[in-house]
Order: structure tokens, then sequence, then C-alpha cells
């Protein structure tokens, strides 16, 4: 009971951070910044939805296709459109509840191509752990193209405009008062565990080595090529998506491949933290847009702009595969019976 209770308690708080974003995100547009939203998306070119959905769409298609190498590591060889309509219908249940499309796809593929869940479930998170590397990597290369970019960051959320350079916050300082909260962390669970150094680094070791034993297994697949190919062209999908996506509003045309890789970063961010990114993408993508010197109500308009078009994509492709998933085995399963039939008259 009090399992359950902490799931629902944990789904609400999500939701409510989500919903809290949205506030966060519109608050302090005013008529006029809604005249210009208007005006900006009236003008906008909405026929460039047909590029960026054919995008979206292949880039899921590429994660499917990449689950598919995981999968066949175990052994077992999934059908490629059963993969594709179980990582939709995961995408699909995620808009709605967080995580649990991860639980759902596990189950529809299992259902459908007699796999052992418990093994997808292992595939997921190792998928998840490579995924975590690449974003790693992916912001590093951001700061790497844009070395001023910490430093904006810092001074857009912790000091305000008109203060003295005297005055302002360091980023070393801020990235010390992190290491500190940390440590203090650290020091409250080894102290409400009674634990000792020597348990840290058990500890600290066990975590590494879990994530080496992921990471290493990509080593041992007989496709690991191909697997980092798809990675790559997964994420240059989604880079892709964002640079389309610039042309789309004549005051966002400027903006080029460093700006796309700071909206993919902090776009992969406020997905993760709400359910469906609801809010909290549209939030990142208008802070990363104002840094670059867009105004607030255009880059509002630009972050819920890509949200929404990323949105409908899960709704109508995952309600598509839901539907089509049933109806696509019944047909391959009486195509099987009747070449058996052929077979053996």
């Amino acid at each position: 009971m009090k399992k359950k209770l902490g799931t629902i308690l944990q789904y609400l708080f999500f939701f409510c951070l989500g919903f809290f974003f949205v506030w966060m995100s519109v608050r302090d547009i005013n008529k006029k910044n809604w005249a210009d939203i208007r005006y900006s998306l009236e003008h906008a070119r909405y026929w460039l939805i047909i590029p960026v959905f054919a995008i979206l769409i292949l880039s899921h298609y590429t994660r499917a296709l990449r689950w598919r190498l995981l999968i066949e590591s175990l052994g077992y060889k999934p059908d490629k459109a059963n993969s594709f309509f179980a990582v939709m219908i995961g995408y699909l249940a995620n808009q709605g509840v967080p995580r649990m499309g991860e639980v759902l796809k596990c189950t529809v593929l299992s259902r459908y191509e007699k796999i052992p869940a418990d093994k997808l479930v292992g595939t997921i998170i190792l998928e998840r752990l490579i995924d975590a590397v690449t974003l790693v990597i992916v912001f590093g290369i951001t700061l790497l193209i844009q070395p001023d970019l910490y430093s904006q960051i810092t001074d857009r959320v912790v000091n305000s405009p008109g203060d003295e350079p005297s005055k302002k916050i360091s980023g070393l300082l801020i990235l010390l008062i992190i290491l500190g909260i940390v440590i203090l962390l650290i020091a409250v669970w080894m102290i409400r565990k009674k634990k000792s150094f020597r348990d840290l680094g058990l500890a600290i070791r066990k975590i590494g080595s879990r994530i080496w034993m992921g990471l290493s297994a990509v080593q041992h697949l007989k496709k690991r090529g191909q697997f980092l190919l798809l990675t790559l062209l997964l994420w240059s999908l989604y880079l892709s998506g964002g640079l389309i996506g610039f042309q789309a509003l004549q005051e966002t045309q400027q903006y080029g491949l460093r700006e796309a890789f700071t909206v993919l970063s902090a776009g992969s961010i406020g997905m993760i933290i709400a359910p469906g990114g609801i809010g909290g993408y549209a939030l990142f993508i208008e802070g990363t847009m104002m840094m670059y010197g867009l105004e607030k109500s255009i880059a509002a308009a630009f972050g819920w702009l890509l949200w929404i078009s990323q949105t409908v994509i899960i709704l109508v492709v995952g309600l598509l595969s839901f539907l089509l998933l049933p109806w696509y085995n019944k047909r391959k399963n009486q195509q099987r019976a009747s070449l058996m039939n052929t077979d053996n008259p």
C-alpha cells in the first residue's frame, strides 16, 4: 500500500512540476507579447512541418532498429515493424505516466515476439545508459564549440542583468557550491546508514562497475559498428530537427549549428524532468533562445512550437501503432499459415 501511494505521489509531483513549468513559461507574457507571438506564428513556414515530421518519425524508427540490435544479442530477432510499434506505444504511454512506456513497450514486444519481458528490460537499461553517455558527449561538444556558454548560463540563472562584475557570482563558485552540496549529502548518507569510507569506496566502485559493464556490453554485439552508426544517426536526426525548426520562424532563421547543439542539450533535459516534456521542454528552449538574444515571447513560441511538433507525432503515430500492431500480426500469422498449407498439401 505504501509503495502504491508513493508511486501515485511521485506521478502527481511530476505532473505538478510540468504545469509549474508551463506557468513559468507564460507568466510574464503581456498583451503585446501575445500579439507578437500571433504575428510570428501567422507568418511561420508551416510547410517545414513535413520534413520535421519525417525526421522525427525516422528518428523513432532508428531507435527501434537500435533496440532490435540489442535484442538480437540475446538470441532473438524481433520483427522490425513490431519493434517500431512497441517503441511508439512506449512513447505514447510516457506522455501520460512517466517511465511507464519503458515497461509497456517491453510487455508489448514480449507478447507478440514471445521474448521474456525481463530480458527486454535489461536491454532498456543498457539503452538508457548509452543515451546518457551520448548526452554527456553532446553537452561536451556544446561547451567545446561555445567556450563562453557556461558563464552565460551562470549569469542568466544566478546573476541579475544590472549587477556589476565585482558583485557577480562566478561559475567556479557555483561548481564549488554544487560540490559542497554533494559532499554534504554523501556525509548525511554515511551517518544515517552508519557507513565507513571503505563502504563509500565500495559503493562508488560498484556503481562504476555497473556502468562499465553496461558500456562494455556494446563490444560484445555482433553488429556493434551498426549499433554505433545508428546511435550517431539518431542524435544527428535530433540535431537536424532543431536546425530545420530554426527556419520555421522569421526571427530564428539566423541561428545555426552552435545554437542547435544548445537547443538539443537543453531540450533533452526538459524532456527528462517532466512527463512528455510538458512545460519543461518549452521553458528550457525559451531560456536557451533568450540567451542568444531572442525576445522572450518569440523564444516561448519557438519552444512550444518544437514541443507541439514532437508531441503530435507521438500522439498520432503512437495511436496508429496501438491500432496497427494487432492487425499487422494477425495478417502476418495468416500469411504464415497460408504458406505452411501450401508447402504441405
